[in-house]
Parts: structure tokens; C-alpha cells; sequence
């Protein structure tokens, strides 16, 4: 949501970032590192605060302390200093995806509103970035200052950040004292027979899902141009459309998730982006094919992980500890996917080496679900919460 869009702004501007602090590209690569380092820690801490103290009151917290990060990032004039920020800014956003995994299907209707608004402002930040990017201003005495333009995307998601977590501290002070429910009718708490299976495959499933989803966000600019030949105005409307229609997708999956399962959804978004991945390896040159399986693409892969999340939810309990092994698993394939397309796309740039990433991962994943719903329903497990239990669960919990 909020986190992985800022992930995304951090590309186009990349750039002026170095400029900033008087360095280049290559000798400041390591903020990459420093900030992933810190989004795994943070996924770390959070696993554990979550589970000692109220969620709502937390996640404000690492809200305002991520925008005073990203207030800081346009004044940073030391590479030292910037990677410092880059830093602090991984493990408050390692802190707050670790919370709203936690808070997504048990507070869906106070989480969702403020990750579509997100998905939609943040989207529309990087469109501008990268109309900016190829509508370069001419070469006058002032084009230090007028590519340093890009800086204010930081300030604007600062100050996005810090009014949200307003709203946050709303809701501590409305349910501050509705204690977490993650328990059964009993007051047991409800834990698959094959819990730890069940977490390690969720755990590779998103490392695969958002390290592809990272991926192709990245790099589908520089396929275009590069690999499909598409004029540089046309690479960037490709890039707007296929975060576009992920956002707009998991605007309309609030709906959804009313009258259908979660691993229904999980099974249509497989079978959308394991058809779109496989079109776009075949039609890969084809413009028309790229740009309509760019959209089903996106549009498949916006609801996987919250549906992931609402569905294993029917079968074992998700504790602090438990979210945040699956924000490190996506934290992971973040890093390790994106980083392995890069490093490939220099050694065989006649290859649609993305394309081929978003089949493999897509086929992976598709392979993988089956297996966790024999686990989760396998002889001796608690079975799945009936729909209306989960629903009185969830109303019990928004504290309105």
C-alpha cells in the first residue's frame, strides 16, 4: 500500500537523489540495501510490538516518524546522512506493513479506505515523475533546480503521512480499549494442525508474488523502451497503467470480499496473472498485448496479498510474530527479484527476461496455493471459520 508506493517513487527519483548530495548513481546504490535492511528489521520489531501494545496507537507512531523521514530526504546534502534517513524510513515501513498484514482482514473497513487513497495518490505521483521524465526541461543555467522538482514528492508524502496517522490516533481513541480477538467462540486461540507449514508457504508464496509485483512496476518502463521499442511517453503510460489498475482493483475488491471467499479471489487473480504472464511471453512485441495484459496483470495482482492474508486468517490464528514473517518474506522477494532482473537484463537484453519472471512466479504461486488448502484442510484441523462468524468478528472489533 502506502510502503510499497514509496518503494516505487524512490526509482524516478533516484537520480536527483544523487545530484542532492553531490554523488553518482553507482556510489550511492547502497541506500537500497540500508533501507531494505531496515524494512526487515522493522518487520522484526513490529512482529513483536504488536503483540504487547495497541496496534492503532502504533502504527500513528510509525506513520508521523516515516514523514519526518521523508521531510528530511530533500535536505540531505551528505551521502552518510541520506542513507541514515533511508534507514529509519525502512523500519518504520517495515513496522507499519507489518500492522496493517495484521489489521487487514479484522479492521477491513478502517485499513482499506486509507490504502486505496494511497494506492491512488501515490500512483498518481509517480505518473508526474515520469512525465517529467521524458519532458526534460531544456538546458538552461537553472536545470539544477528544476530537476531537483522531484524533492517534492517527498514533502507531499510526508505531509500525506502525517495526516493520516491523525486518523489513526481517531481510532485508538475510539476502540482504544477493545482488546485484539483473535480467538475462536471458546477463547482458544484457532491453530491449524500443520500451522508452521502453512506459514512457510505463505512465506515463499509472497516472496514470490511481491517480489514479481515489484519487478514489473520497476522494470516494465525499461522493457518498453528498450526490449518493445516504445517512444518514451508511451513506456511511461504503460508504467501509470499498470499500477493504475492495481490500484482501482483493490478499491473494487472491498466490495468483493463481501459476498466472495478469499481463496476464491486468490484463484481468480492466479488464473488472471498466470494467463496475462504467459500472453506477454508470447506477444511480447506486440504492442496491443502489452498494453492489455499489462492492465489484467496489474489488475490480478492487486488483491493477492490481502486475500492471502483474510484467507489463511479462516484456518489458524495470525499473531504479531506470524505478520511479520510474512512482511519479510515479501521484503525479500523485493530485494532479490528486482535485483536478479537487473542483473539479467544487462547480460541478455534481446531476451523478455520480465516477462519470463512473471510467468515462472506466477506459475509458482499457482502451484503453491493448492498445496496450502490440502494442508489447511487436511484430517484433524480446526477447519475454516464460517462467513458469519468472521463477520461478527470483524464488527466486534471496528469499535463503531
Amino acid at each position: 500500500s502506502v510502503c510499497l508506493k514509496d518503494i516505487s517513487v524512490l526509482g524516478p527519483t533516484f537520480e536527483d537523489l544523487a545530484l542532492n548530495v553531490k554523488k553518482n548513481i553507482s556510489n550511492i546504490s547502497y541506500i537500497f540495501i540500508g533501507r531494505a535492511g531496515g524494512y526487515i528489521g522493522g518487520s522484526l520489531i513490529g512482529g513483536v510490538l504488536f503483540d504487547c501494545m495497541n496496534p492503532h496507537l502504533l502504527l500513528g507512531f510509525s506513520m508521523i516518524l516515516t514523514a519526518l523521514g521523508m521531510y528530511a530526504i530533500p535536505f540531505c546534502k551528505q551521502a552518510a546522512l541520506l542513507t541514515a534517513f533511508m534507514v529509519s524510513i525502512g523500519v518504520s515501513m517495515g513496522v507499519l506493513d507489518t500492522g496493517e498484514t495484521r489489521l487487514r482482514k479484522r479492521d477491513l473497513f478502517s485499513i482499506c479506505p486509507f490504502t486505496i487513497v494511497s494506492d491512488f495518490f501515490i500512483t498518481f505521483l509517480i505518473l508526474f515523475q515520469s512525465v517529467e521524465k521524458v519532458s526534460p526541461a531544456p538546458e538552461t543555467a537553472f536545470n539544477l533546480k528544476s530537476s531537483l522538482k522531484s524533492m517534492w514528492a517527498y514533502i507531499v508524502i510526508g505531509s500525506f503521512l502525517f495526516l493520516v496517522s491523525f486518523l489513526f490516533f481517531l481510532l485508538y481513541s475510539r476502540c482504544g480499549t477493545v482488546k485484539d480477538q483473535s480467538h475462536s467462540g471458546s477463547g482458544k486461540q484457532l491453530v491449524a494442525k500443520h500451522h508452521l507449514a502453512l506459514v512457510f508457504l505463505l512465506f515463499l508464496f509472497f516472496f514470490a508474488y511481491v517480489g514479481a509485483e515489484v519487478a514489473y512496476g520497476s522494470f516494465i518502463f525499461t522493457f518498453a523502451k528498450d526490449f518493445s521499442h516504445m517512444p518514451e511517453a508511451q513506456a511511461a503510460g504503460l508504467n501509470s497503467l499498470f499500477w493504475g489498475t492495481f490500484a482501482a482493483t483493490r478499491g473494487f475488491a472491498i466490495f468483493f470480499a463481501t459476498c466472495m471467499y478469499p481463496g476464491t479471489m486468490i484463484l481468480l487473480c492466479l488464473l488472471g496473472s498466470t494467463l496475462s504472464s504467459l500472453l506477454l511471453c508470447l506477444f511480447s512485441n506486440h504492442k496491443v498485448a502489452l498494453w492489455v495484459c499489462t492492465g489484467v496483470y496489474g489488475a490480478s495482482m492487486a488483491t493477492t496479498f490481502p486475500s492471502g492474508i483474510s484467507w489463511l486468517e479462516q484456518y489458524t490464528t495470525i499473531t504479531g510474530h506470524t505478520a511479520a514473517a510474512f512482511v519479510v518474506g515479501a521484503a525479500l522477494g523485493e530485494m532479490v527479484l528486482p535485483a536478479l532482473v537487473g542483473f539479467l537484463l544487462g547480460r541478455f537484453p534481446n531476451q523478455p527476461l520480465l516477462m519470463y519472471l512473471s510467468l515462472l512466479t506466477s506459475t509458482f504461486t499457482a502451484i503453491i496455493f493448492p498445496v496450502m488448502y490440502k494442508l489447511a484442510s487436511a484430517p484433524g484441523s480446526p477447519g475454516r471459520k464460517p462467513r458469519v462468524e468472521r463477520q461478527i468478528e470483524a464488527d466486534d472489533t471496528k469499535g463503531f
